[in-house]
């Protein structure tokens, strides 16, 4: 179990401790069979679903998932049929960048590419078509991806950076800032996780009951 950060720890140390923890949690996730990810899966959306924050929000971002991930399909098709606006994320390989495009039908989702990382995500002629989330009204919620988490809400990610990037934005989002809920499977949940100054917590992490590590 890689132990949190203490406050005089410099970068460069924080940074092989995450390294090393996206190692560990790579390795478990390859190991997860299928139907186990199927399983937790479902257990989690079922959960999201119940949550009154869900419930209750209009303008949406969710994730879309790769097969290491939990499973956003069911959270797509229930938010359209909830009459939500739904709102997907477009990665700038190049940079750090990231927008939130609306995405308008799972027909719409269906024809999206995958890009190199394996990850579906809109065009850049969709992304002039359909509008940004930021820039049209904000978002109440935000489902967002990791590889390890905890109850608290530490969250640690792929190590591009994008979320964190995005939600420091939303935090000067005239709108305000959305909520924030990770989806774990139980093999990505820890005690702590090493975290530093530019890492932005979660609200609420969703997850099997079990903690790891």
């Amino acid at each position: 179990m890689v132990s949190a950060a203490r406050p005089f720890i410099t970068s460069q140390p924080i940074q092989a401790a995450k390294q090393a923890l996206r190692s560990h949690v790579r390795t478990m996730l390859a190991a997860m069979p299928a139907e186990e990810r199927k399983f937790q899966s479902k257990i989690i959306t079922a959960k999201l679903f119940d949550n009154e924050r869900y419930r209750s929000s209009h303008r949406v971002s969710v994730f879309l998932s790769m097969s290491h991930e939990v499973d956003t399909f069911d959270i797509l098709r229930n938010c359209f049929d909830s009459g939500k606006d739904v709102f997907v994320p477009k990665y700038d390989a190049n940079s750090r960048g990231m927008q939130m495009i609306k995405l308008r039908s799972l027909d719409e989702y269906d024809r999206l590419p995958l890009t190199a990382w394996k990850i579906k995500q809109p065009t850049d002629d969709e992304c002039f078509s359909n509008e940004e989330a930021l820039a049209t009204g904000g978002l109440d919620l935000m489902i967002v991806p990791g590889l390890g988490f905890t109850k608290s809400g530490q969250r640690i990610g792929a190590g591009r950076g994008y979320y964190d990037v995005y939600l420091d934005n939303c935090m000067h989002d005239p709108h305000g800032h959305p909520y924030t809920i990770g989806l774990a499977f139980a093999e990505q949940m820890f005690r702590s996780i090493p975290m530093d100054k530019h890492d932005v917590p979660l609200d609420k992490v969703i997850t099997m009951d079990e903690l790891r590590g």
